[in-house]
This record gives C-alpha cells, sequence and structure tokens, in this order.
C-alpha cells in the first residue's frame, strides 16, 4: 500500500493557479484493472486507488503517512518557467527578427 504525495500541475486548460497549491496523498493501485466482458467497462477490486486527501503542506502529508505508518513517496513540483513579455516589445527598434504585417 505505497503513497504518492504530490503536489498537482495545472491543467492545460486553466490559465491560473486554481487546485495546484495544495498537496495530495494518492495510494498506488495495488491490482490491475480488469475490464468487465459484458459492458466493457473497467474494475477494480482495489478501494484505496478512490481515496484522495489533500493537505496544506508538504510536512503535514508526510506526518501523516509517517503516523499511520503508510509507506510513501514525494514528488516534488517542477516549477513553471515563467518569461516575462509585454506587448510594447514587438515594436521595439532593437527587436531582433523582422516586424511584417
Amino acid at each position: 500500500m505505497l503513497a504518492r504525495i504530490y503536489k498537482p500541475a495545472k491543467s492545460a486548460m486553466q490559465s491560473g493557479q486554481a487546485k495546484t497549491r495544495e498537496w495530495l496523498l494518492e495510494f498506488e493501485p495495488e491490482q490491475a484493472r480488469k475490464i468487465e466482458p459484458l459492458m466493457g467497462w473497467t474494475s477494480s477490486g482495489d478501494m484505496n486507488t478512490q481515496v484522495t486527501l489533500t493537505f496544506e503542506t508538504r510536512e503535514e502529508a508526510v506526518a501523516f503517512a509517517e503516523r499511520h505508518r503508510i509507506p510513501y513517496q514525494v514528488f516534488e513540483p517542477k516549477e513553471a518557467a515563467r518569461s516575462v513579455r509585454a506587448y510594447a516589445d514587438n515594436f521595439k527598434y532593437s527587436r531582433k527578427g523582422l516586424w511584417t504585417h
């Protein structure tokens, strides 16, 4: 019953940082999913994959896992490389590249 502790990345459909500030603790699946032959749905007998716990800090999540003797693995978040640009930079005299319409 290994747990993952991570900070979720923002989805491609959002421009802000909503739902990315909390740390999540999720359990790794212990059983492979099975395809039900009649309807084709996937199912699993592992109920721990449905559990998702949220914490405000990484230390809180680690303390919870250690307190309940849950083996865990921490994944550090990757910071986004931001480049600050202004619309006026398109019209600079020192702009590299040609300006065409």
